[in-house]
């Protein structure tokens, strides 16, 4: 995807963050729920966030599906916003 360039890391964490939610990032953009250029953003945060680090014990540690992403995580307001579009 143009934008996205070497970004492979932070993808699959977008991703990764999106599936504990009971996300799935593929089905909004292809539902309309979120557009191409939001999607790319949140890669775009995710890749330049000085916390990704703790983000794979974070979804390694949720029991089930999360309700919301860690308050530190700079798309817990984007990920909002596709859950309460996606119901």
């Amino acid at each position: 995807m143009p934008g996205l360039v070497g970004c492979d890391g932070p993808f699959w964490l977008a991703q990764g963050v999106a599936q504990t939610l009971g996300l799935n990032l593929t089905d909004a953009m292809a539902s309309g729920v979120l557009d191409r250029r939001r999607y790319v953003e949140m890669v775009q945060r995710c890749e330049a966030c000085a916390c990704r680090r703790f983000c794979t014990s974070w979804m390694g540690s949720q029991d089930g599906r999360a309700t919301a992403a860690p308050e530190y995580c700079g798309n817990r307001d984007a990920f909002a916003r596709v859950r309460e579009r996606m119901t």
